[in-house]
This record gives C-alpha cells, structure tokens and sequence, in this order.
C-alpha cells in the first residue's frame, strides 16, 4: 500500500524549521512529503485568497496542510485545486501532537456529578443588585446554588426579599445559618437548603420543608451526629451530611479520614464538603487544590461543595472547581488519566515547550532582510532580530539597548510594540511558558486573547517608519 504524500505550505523564515520537524515525523507517523515555500516571510500572514494565487500543487499530492493561521475559508482552495485542504498547528513544532490525534477531537467534558453551593459571603451587608451582581458571576462560572452567607450574632431581617429576588431571577438558593428568623424567612421565602444543622438547632430546623445540611456535634467523633440524623428521618426530612474539611494545621488529615469512614459506614447517604477551607485559608494558587478536592470528591461520592471567593489567589474558585468536577468525571467513568484533555486547569506554566536552538536561530537571523523585528523566548534568554543584527540575553532592558546601538532611535509606536513584546518574552521564560510572537500568553482557561494581535501581525512597522524622523 502506497503512503499518503502531503503538501506543507509555508513562508520562506519557517522553512528550515519546518524541514526539521518533518523529517523525523514523517518517518513515524509513516507519510510522504513534500514543502512549498510561498513568497511571504511569515507564514501567519497567510490568507487563502493569497495562497490561491501563488500556489502550485503537484498531482500526487493527498493532502494539503496549511499554517493554522491562515485565514479565510478553506473550500476555495478545494474547489480549485481538487484536493484536501486542512489548517494544521498554529506552532509548527505542534505538528507531531497534530498527526498523534489526528481523527481524534477532545471530550466534550460536559457531564459531572458534583453540585456547586458558591457563597456570598457577609450577605446581609450587600445592596441588593450588588447580591444578585454577585450570584450571576457565580452561576456564569458554574455554581449550581447561591449560598447566602449570613453574620453570626446578627438577624437579616429582609433576607426573605433578597431570597424572593434571587428566585425570581432564576437561582437556586440556599441559607448559611444557624438564627432561626433568618433561616425560616429564607426557607419560606424559596430557599432550598439549609446550611447547617446538629443538636443546637435540632429541635426547630427539623420541622423546615428544606433539606438540611448536617454537621457533628463533635467533628472528632463521626457518630456524634447519630441522634440528628434519626430525628430527621423520623420527621420525614431530606438531608445530606459534611464531616467538615479542616484547614492544613489544624487537622486535615484526621478530617479526610473522615469523610473515607463515612462512605465506608454509609455507603449510601448524600455527602457534602466545604472546600473553602483548603482553598481560601492556604497561601497557594488554588487551581491545583481544587482540582485534587474535585478529584476526592468523585472517587468518594461527595455530591456537593461548597465553595467561595474572598481571598484573592482563589477569585476565580468557582470556575475552577467547574472544570475540576469535569475532568474527574471523565477521567474515572473512562479509567483514563486526566491529561491531554485541553489543558485548561495548565495556568502558571504550560503543558509543554518548543526551542528553535542556537543554530536554528542563527539561521533565520542570516535569512531576514526586512527591517521587522522577530522575537523569541528559550533557554533562559530573549532574542531580537531583524536585517541589521541578532541581539540576544536574559534581560529586556540590555536586549532593547544593544539593538538600539545598531539601529538608533526608533519611532514611538515601534518601541511601543518592542515593549510589549520583551515583556511578554520575559514572563514567558521566568514562568516556562511558550512565547510566540504577537499571541497572548496561554493562562489555562484564564488566557484572554490578544484581539489586536492579526492586525498588528499585518500591520508591523516596516522599513518607512523603523526609526524615528529628525
């Protein structure tokens, strides 16, 4: 059986690059290849209405894969040339990863079983279209219920309006509270659950039509809850049950043991965990934290959080957890590794990196001959280059300096974009990041796309205006 022959259209500064990667990747994947080099220097520019002219296609040719970014509409293309036509990576160095999954798309991970109560904090202190401002951006992010976090020692006295309006405007809520008015003007109000209840409030909370959330009498004792439970049953009333998470140092340990005993004594009775303990009161990015929270969850059958986001490394808890409970889903229903799944959780560094190398940068410094500048980020240095030199370090500053002794004043708007660029350069290497030229840094699910970044890509400083007018 003959092997499929491909076509890989690029410019004229990625084609040693590209030659590099193909080899080796032909070989292994098992294909036939050949490279056609169009007149344009960066191959990002490309638009198919452009490729359309310039083009020639042998006739043994299967496939046709194009730069990923390439614009415009692929059939065009098709209906000229008779042949596939295909976006590949936007990164070159990508093309292995994109012939490994070829045929392959990622999960939808849309399914989960793990409810998400997101807590308005300090609630009764809150204007009201502050509070439903508030529950929009937790139901935008994935919360399943608003909690409405009351003030111990004080008596909301108009939660039954706030509760009424949240409602009214579509959310499920439920109530933090252990004052009686509060809690019976919420429930009555249309609050659904009821967070929390044990001996203290027993004798009141197991006549409310909501289900109630019950904690220990004692956290160290997993049975001190026993006498809560039989009285909500024999009252008929619907309840689910948190061991209570600790904060590390102050016995988180003992209280996941907890939560493992109770499954393994109940095997059958709705769990809850409040998770805002590890990620609001540990000093780390809270991503990491929620997703091994997410991951207890689901092995144990904890079908509900609790969640917040006050403190500031974890603002975006929600959402995280959102993403978490997905994964973990897909993950243990399909027993395979949660990798390789989108990488939205990958926030700080990223999956993996590209290096052109000393010599391949030195050769693509040697093929410019415009005044344009090119960036790259590896091995611990940023490296400029354009037609009048090659200047590279791990500092920004002397980078922009040793250019400047070679070029001169630039104008405004090219040292402006120069800044930006270095910028960006220098965080991806202090952070391991992938830089490309002209794209946003990659945050996970955080990433903000640059909306600017094809103008500015089509629209460089050239050689007219590179350095400032006398």
């Amino acid at each position: 059986m003959s092997r499929e022959r491909l076509l890989f259209v690029t410019g004229r500064l990625a084609e040693p690059s590209l030659k590099a990667v193909l080899q080796p990747l032909a070989e292994r994947v098992g294909f036939d290849y050949e490279i056609a080099v169009l007149g344009i220097s960066v191959a990002a520019l490309m638009h198919v209405d452009w490729v359309r002219r310039k083009l020639s296609v042998p006739e043994n040719i299967s496939r046709v894969i194009l730069p990923g970014w390439c614009g415009g509409d692929l059939t065009t293309l098709v209906h000229q040339f008779q042949t596939v036509f295909e976006l590949g990576p936007k990164d070159l160095f990508d093309l292995p990863e994109y012939f490994g999954r070829k045929g392959r798309e990622l999960p939808a991970l849309e399914a989960h079983n793990i409810q998400i109560l997101a807590e308005i904090n300090h609630a009764p202190r809150m204007l009201e279209d502050d509070l439903i401002r508030q529950a929009d951006s937790y139901r935008q992010s994935g919360a399943d219920l608003i909690d409405l976090g009351c003030i111990p020692g004080e008596s909301w006295s108009t939660i039954a309006n706030s509760v009424k309006r949240l409602r009214s405007e579509g959310f499920r809520v439920s109530v933090d509270s252990f004052e009686r008015h509060e809690v019976e003007s919420a429930v009555e109000a249309g609050a659904e659950l009821v967070l929390s209840c044990n001996h203290s409030n027993l004798d009141w909370a197991c006549k409310l039509p909501a289900e109630l959330v019950v904690i220990p009498d004692d956290v160290r004792e997993v049975g001190s809850w026993t006498a809560t439970i039989e009285q909500l049953q024999a009252n008929g009333r619907p309840f689910r049950v948190d061991p209570i998470l600790e904060p590390i140092g102050f016995g988180f340990a003992a209280s996941l043991w907890r939560y493992f005993e109770v499954r393994r004594r109940q095997p059958d009775t709705p769990m809850m965990m409040g998770i805002g303990n590890l990620t609001e009161l540990t000093e780390v990015d809270s991503s990491g934290v929620n997703f091994l929270l997410a991951a207890l969850c689901e092995e144990l059958q904890i079908g509900s959080v609790l969640t917040t986001e006050v403190i500031n490394w974890g603002r975006t808890a929600v959402r995280e957890f959102d993403l978490a409970r997905r994964l973990v889903r897909h993950s243990i229903e399909n027993r395979v590794l949660p990798k390789h799944l989108g990488g939205q959780l990958v926030i700080l560094r990223d999956p993996r990196l590209h290096a052109i190398g000393d010599e391949g940068l030195r050769q693509l410094a040697g093929r410019l001959t415009d005044p344009n500048f090119r960036v790259f980020a590896e091995r611990g240095e940023i490296h400029l280059m354009n037609r009048d030199g090659y200047w590279h370090g791990p500092d920004p500053y002397e980078v922009f300096d040793q250019m400047r002794a070679d070029v001169g004043t630039l104008t405004a708007e090219h040292a402006f974009y120069l800044g930006v660029e270095l910028n960006k350069a220098r965080t991806a290497l202090t952070l391991g990041k992938q830089y490309l030229q002209d794209e946003a840094l990659r945050w996970g699910f955080l990433t903000v796309d640059e909306v600017s970044a094809v103008s500015r890509r089509k629209h460089r400083p050239d050689a007219a205006d590179t350095r400032a007018k006398s």
